[in-house]
């Protein structure tokens, strides 16, 4: 089986997608501040209700993998049917800097984790890492939730499906 044939059947599955984030304290605190990090997943799920878990894929080597190795405290936001594009801008390789990303996106801080919550989402978590676990090319993280929101219930999630975003109908 080639990696084409694997990613065509795949791409059959319809995924919820999510904007992942979480806060890149400075490296020197005399230098300047941490950074807002962002990246956009559909590889996302409940794990545990009892304790409280969901499970994010990253691609192993990636930036939000290299950052969730040192920082345990993340968030996700539950897009909207409305929120495609920012979806796509999280899912850009060789993008601009997430600073600029995030500049004109309506969100909050994390009152637990300090990461970005997007406003309009249809849900909003706030985690910390409890394991990852090497799988393939990817890293699944594994997080406690720690607080979970439910800040608009207008419109329907957005999924991925056959390579789009697309709505339910």
């Amino acid at each position: 089986m080639s990696n084409d044939e694997f990613r065509a059947a795949m791409s059959r599955l319809a995924a919820g997608v999510v904007l992942v984030t979480a806060y890149e304290p400075p490296l020197d605190a005399e230098g300047p501040g941490g950074e807002d990090v962002g990246m956009t997943a559909t590889a996302f799920m409940s794990v545990s209700l009892d304790p409280p878990l969901v499970m994010v894929s990253l691609r192993e080597g990636s930036r939000m993998d290299d950052l969730l190795d040192e920082q345990p405290l993340w968030a996700v936001s539950v897009l909207s049917e409305s929120q495609s594009h920012i979806a796509g801008r999280f899912a850009m390789k060789g993008r601009i800097s997430d600073r600029l990303l995030f500049e004109d996106i309506p969100r909050t801080r994390g009152e637990v984790t300090g990461s970005l919550l997007v406003d309009g989402a249809l849900a909003t978590l706030e985690c910390r890492t409890e394991q990852r676990i090497r799988a393939g090319d990817h890293t699944l993280v594994i997080g406690r939730v720690l607080t979970a929101g439910v800040p608009s219930a207008d419109g329907g999630p957005l999924t991925y499906f056959r390579g789009r975003y697309r709505r339910l109908d």
